[in-house]
């Protein structure tokens, strides 16, 4: 019996190192500072520290040089794909795998990026099958259906392709707003979602409610501040 106590009180100190390195690397995230917090996530080498790392480029990339954007897209997949494979439980992960291959698939040829298209929809079903509370997931599942059913030719192909139908959308963001109804991102998104498939008074009404909510973090104070500018444009 001593002698496990004694174990156990020599392994606190080091999860508790562990759990603050991720808070910390998460607070750099949280301020904006993305390409700190992915470095601060992918030193821990755990699963949750390449998820966050993963989820930190992503982001960062939209702030890029377009001439950077692919890279870092690439660069944020293959710390999913290491956070899955140190922890295939990890719905992070595969949330941040299905949110970098979705942007790569921009910069993809027909085929290609309707191959990540499918991609990104078997990643984004494992991340609800391993947590079905994850909100982000319904949202990404809602512009997921809503810009590959988007109308005309090419979506009606892409559609009839990956199984993506309009009807989706709502359902999809409704879930992620019941889930977490204060967060400003999930509205805006929403939003767009809505603008992608011709629903423009929806997606005003979503904006409307959007800029009624706080930001909690660095990000949220751009999509709300993106909100805002939109919201403005239709008055």
């Amino acid at each position: 019996m001593l002698s496990l106590a004694l174990t156990s009180a020599a392994l606190t100190p080091a999860l508790a190192q562990g759990a603050a390195s991720q808070q910390a690397a998460q607070a750099l995230y949280d301020q904006g500072n993305w390409q700190d917090a992915a470095s601060a996530g992918a030193a821990l080498n755990t699963s949750a520290g390449l998820a966050l790392a993963a989820e930190a480029t992503t982001a960062g990339a939209g702030l890029a040089p377009d001439g950077q954007k692919k890279g870092l897209f690439q660069k944020a997949q293959g710390y999913a794909d290491q956070a899955i494979r140190l922890d295939p439980q990890n719905a992070d992960a595969y949330f941040e795998k299905a949110r970098a291959q979705g942007r790569l698939a921009q910069f993809a040829g027909v085929f290609e990026s309707l191959s990540l298209a499918k991609e990104v929809k078997k990643n984004l079903d494992q991340a609800v099958k391993l947590r079905p509370t994850m909100a982000s997931a319904y949202v990404a599942l809602g512009l997921w259906n809503a810009t590959l059913d988007s109308g005309g030719l090419k979506g009606a192909i892409a559609a009839q392709q990956t199984g993506a139908r309009k009807a989706n959308v709502a359902p999809n963001f409704e879930r992620a707003v019941a889930l977490e109804p204060t967060v400003v991102t999930h509205r805006l998104e929403y939003a767009n979602a809505l603008n992608l498939i011709g629903n423009k008074s929806g997606a005003a009404a979503q904006l409307q409610k959007a800029v009624t909510l706080s930001a909690t973090n660095y990000w949220e104070q751009r999509d709300l501040a993106t909100a805002q500018a939109m919201l403005a444009k239709l008055k």
